[in-house]
């Protein structure tokens, strides 16, 4: 395995931007960000029911549910009506990428046109501004961008902070090789962990993590994909109840102690420990299935949402498939997500969303 750190005072000697996305083959085109809207009452529109394409699930503190979709805007649902948002009601674009709250209970939309607040009453674009201001705060939100170039957002209440990741010699390296024009730094997740630390999931780098003070690169062959192939890249981090860390493989990985080494201990490596997992979710030595979204329950089960293949809950022993279906129809997934209730929710690029009623998954039709 190797492992890289960076201060950051050469990340920030060493910065540079560059404007291109990745493409990955487990999700469609991206979409070109439209002109931002200007901000206008916010009242939505009452509908029936929920849209097909509803990707990202999402319970707010006052138990409302929100569906974000790839290009329809956004769902909410209170337990009585459905509204549906667009950017006829002030959406910037209507491709959601991340839902957030902060603890005066705004909500926060990551689009592909930037990241939108609403306040209960409309939406508004925050402003951006180009940082160099890496800093770690316990109210900061962090989001993703949708131009997939290694660019990510910080929010600290006031301003929205535009952020470059710091380069990792091995990626630097492929990309001379290979004279690659994608970037393999795409932020594609962005995951804090029990002790605040911010981690990164790349299109194909690998996982940056960030205590505050500086960077740590995890870029052993299990977690990046600098090959010439497809790339999936880590879509989803979990920190599960022992303190292990996920990051969408089939492994677990120990963090032995914090990320910046003691004085005492300067040349300090490998705090990264690489633990037994679950293996191939088809048995076999090299499965090929799409891992795109981990999650754990109330009972420490581990849900692992794949693209083609259904969802499988993991009890620390053994794994239990549940195919998703619509008829004879594979339906596929993007996210699974565990409510405040620890109900298991599933989002899907077609079919609306799952829920789990304690024996299976069923598509989800408020009454």
């Amino acid at each position: 395995m190797q492992f890289w750190r960076y201060s950051l005072g050469v990340f920030v000697l060493g910065l540079s931007l560059v404007y291109v996305s990745v493409a990955a083959n487990a999700t469609p085109p991206l979409q070109s960000p439209a002109e931002p809207v200007a901000a206008q009452a916010s009242v939505g529109e009452v509908v029936d029911k929920l849209g097909d394409n509803l990707m990202l699930v999402y319970q707010d503190s006052r138990n409302h549910w929100w569906f974000g979709t790839w290009g329809d805007g956004l769902y909410r649902y209170d337990g009585k009506s459905i509204v549906h948002f667009t950017t006829v009601h002030g959406l910037s674009h209507n491709r959601i990428d991340q839902i957030l709250e902060d603890s005066t209970g705004k909500l926060y939309f990551s689009t592909a046109a930037g990241v939108n607040r609403f306040d209960g009453h409309q939406f508004s674009k925050l402003p951006e501004m180009r940082s160099l201001a890496w800093k770690l705060k316990p109210d900061d939100l962090w989001f993703t961008r949708s131009n997939y170039n290694g660019e990510i957002y910080r929010y600290d209440g006031e301003i929205l902070h535009v952020l470059q990741l710091p380069k990792v010699k091995v990626a630097e390296d492929y990309i001379a090789k290979h004279n690659r024009t994608v970037s393999p730094y795409g932020v594609y997740t962005i995951y804090r962990d029990k002790l605040g630390r911010v981690w990164f999931g790349t299109a194909a780098a690998g996982v940056c993590c960030y205590d505050g003070r500086s960077f740590e690169w995890l870029t052993s062959e299990d977690v990046n994909e600098l090959h010439d192939g497809p790339s999936n890249g880590v879509r989803s981090i979990l920190e599960d109840h022992e303190g292990h860390f996920w990051f969408n493989t089939r492994y677990r990985y120990a963090i032995s102690g914090a990320i910046r080494p003691p004085a005492s201990e300067p040349n300090r490596e490998g705090i990264f420990q690489r633990l037994p997992g679950i293996g191939s979710l088809d048995g076999k030595h090299n499965g090929d299935y799409e891992y795109l979204s981990i999650a754990e329950d109330r009972d420490h089960n581990v849900w692992i949402a794949t693209y083609r293949d259904g969802v499988y809950q993991y009890d620390g022993r053994q794994l239990k498939h549940y195919p998703i279906m619509d008829g004879s129809k594979v339906v596929n997934l993007f996210t699974v997500y565990v409510d405040r209730e620890g109900t298991i929710w599933l989002g899907t690029h077609s079919h609306g969303v799952y829920r789990f009623n304690g024996t299976d998954f069923e598509r989800f039709e408020p009454r």
